[in-house]
């Protein structure tokens, strides 16, 4: 599937990218894609850091060096530089997300560049679990605020007709979905049936759902990045639960019908992950 060329009003598709709008905005009316310059003027007076206390900056993607301090993960922890595409759509998400949660965006990348580095001390070349857990969130992420624990348990439980339809008001009063993985941004902009996110779910309080938006982000922000700065949390794929986002009520015109939540193949049964 090609990816669409530049839209300024992208984030107006679906409500799916309603956590990016806050910085997002600023994009609304340009006319051709953002420029680099467009992306860092975003990070002026926000004091965004990496989780060595310096500051975040955007740079474009240079030629690979093969050294360990120019990798990816390690020049934004070493140097605070993310590397970027222009025109880009997926790293374009990526920037956003960091803008939107930075505190997590640092918290996984200091797991990724320790888990590296203990890699290359070893002389390891796989990845790892913790790599590969930290990777598929932070591509495919979703972070789910609950006030009924019994919701978030169907949905651990895979009852996915049961949560999303049977119990579609409730699931609409006090649960809320915010997408975090830039790769799973870059498909909502073409979404299919099929499209799968991995969740981590935290409870929160009933009046979480009337705070403003940026108040909703800054304590999913702060939850979210003490939850994996704890090195017991994120070691394996398996316990990221599996979210089927088109599922999701609100983010999709087809499951206004209760038959769409008889596709098996996309609402799978199996075992989720764990409730914070």
């Amino acid at each position: 599937m090609t990816a669409p060329g530049w839209d300024p009003s992208f984030l107006e598709r679906t409500a799916m990218f309603e956590p990016l709008r806050p910085m997002g905005l600023a994009f609304s009316k340009l006319s051709d894609w953002p420029t680099l310059d467009d992306c860092q003027r975003l990070l002026a007076g926000k004091e965004i850091t990496n989780a060595a206390g310096l500051p975040l900056r955007f740079v474009s993607q240079g030629p690979k060096s093969g050294k360990p301090e120019d990798k990816y993960e390690a020049r934004i922890y070493l140097k605070g530089e993310v590397q970027v595409r222009s025109h880009n759509w997926h790293d374009l998400f990526n920037m956003l997300v960091w803008l939107t949660f930075p505190k997590s965006k640092a918290a996984i990348n200091r797991r990724h560049f320790l888990a590296a580095s203990k890699s290359e001390e070893k002389g390891e070349k796989n990845r790892g679990p913790v790599r590969d857990a930290l990777t598929l969130f932070d591509e495919g992420g979703v972070i789910v605020a609950c006030s009924d624990s019994r919701l978030a348990q169907l949905l651990v439980d895979f009852k996915w007709k049961e949560l999303f339809w049977i119990n579609r008001n409730a699931v609409t009063a006090s649960m809320k979905f915010f997408l975090f993985g830039h790769a799973i941004y870059e498909k909502a902009l073409q979404p299919f049936t099929g499209v799968t996110g991995r969740g981590v779910i935290f409870p929160v309080a009933a009046d979480f759902f009337a705070a403003a938006l940026e108040q909703q982000l800054q304590l999913l922000d702060e939850q979210l990045a003490g939850y994996l700065n704890n090195p017991q949390h994120f070691n394996r794929t398996v316990d990221l639960a599996p979210i089927p986002i088109l599922g999701i009520p609100g983010w999709n015109t087809e499951n206004e019908r209760e038959a769409y939540y008889e596709n098996e193949a996309y609402f799978r049964a199996g075992r989720g992950g764990e409730i914070r």
